[in-house]
């Protein structure tokens, strides 16, 4: 089971996923996309990373607009290294 990241390994995001925010113990970012069937591009690879990482977020979309919300379930619904991973994903796809 992955292991919940420590107060250390938290404050280090800020550097290293700057488009990210810890909110209420969840990894999240809000992206928006030039256009609809953009944003819908980017679900769909975000799927792709997520299956191949097996590890799956949590998105909402509105329009242009996705909310990304990352935690591990197994950890107590607390970010992991997974969660970083699959940030890292993220940020490679919609940046």
């Amino acid at each position: 089971m992955p292991e919940a990241l420590d107060d250390t390994a938290l404050a280090a995001l800020a550097t290293q996923l700057p488009a990210w925010q810890v909110r209420d113990g969840h990894l999240v970012r809000d992206v928006e996309a030039p256009t609809f069937p953009a944003a819908i591009e980017w679900v769909v690879m975000i799927a792709q990373a997520a299956e191949e990482l097996d590890h799956h977020p949590d998105i909402d979309i509105r329009w242009r607009r996705l909310h990304l919300d990352l935690s591990t379930h197994s950890a107590g619904s607390r970010i992991t290294d997974l969660d970083v991973a699959l940030a890292t994903r993220i940020d490679a796809i919609v940046d």
